[in-house]
């Protein structure tokens, strides 16, 4: 007669099985995937007729705002497809060669770093907009001094924690050897 499940076995197997509670959240973000495609969409439709009169700064602008949006969706993307194969169950699909390269390599760790350095990145493309609307004399009244500072002071703060992240990752890893 064979042994029934211990109540430790079926804990963990209730812990175990506990992870497909994430499905949702990663759903949900595919849901905001498409919310920001959709505001992608909505300011190039606004942007394009008036391409012939943009000045070169304000298409500058537009060009950060669309790269911005991008940074997000590729940090949506990859929180996305390599959370659900880190915590949820791998994909079991077989695209061939349209998989992207990184998927079922990036672990934790590189996850963290990935997402520290699209924040980064976000946060330089926000601040560098607000820079360049300083020219316009009418934005840089309205947008003072007080908000540049705390803008340049996150921004660096965003900086500093990926670098210590990474400082850390490197200990751990030397730890290791």
């Amino acid at each position: 007669m064979p042994e029934r499940p211990s109540i430790e076995t079926r804990f963990e197997q209730g812990l175990f099985a506990s992870r497909w509670l994430m499905a949702p959240m990663y759903l949900g973000l595919a849901v905001t995937l498409g919310m920001l495609t959709v505001i992608f969409v909505k300011e190039l439709v606004h942007y394009l007729p008036q391409v012939l009169e943009l000045t070169a700064e304000k298409m500058i602008l537009v060009a950060l705002t669309m790269i911005d949006l991008t940074l997000a969706a590729n940090l949506l993307l990859i929180v996305m497809f390599s959370g659900y194969e880190s915590f949820v169950s791998k994909f079991d699909i077989d695209v061939g060669e349209d998989r992207p390269g990184w998927m079922g390599k990036v672990d934790f760790g590189g996850l963290k770093m990935k997402l520290i350095a699209s924040i980064v990145a976000i946060s330089g493309i926000h601040l560098l907009k607000r820079f360049m609307e300083i020219s316009d004399l009418e934005t840089a009244t309205t947008f003072g001094e007080t908000e540049m500072f705390w803008l340049v002071v996150i921004h660096l703060t965003f900086v500093a924690s990926g670098v210590l992240m990474a400082l850390m990752d490197w200990l751990q890893a030397r730890s290791l050897k």
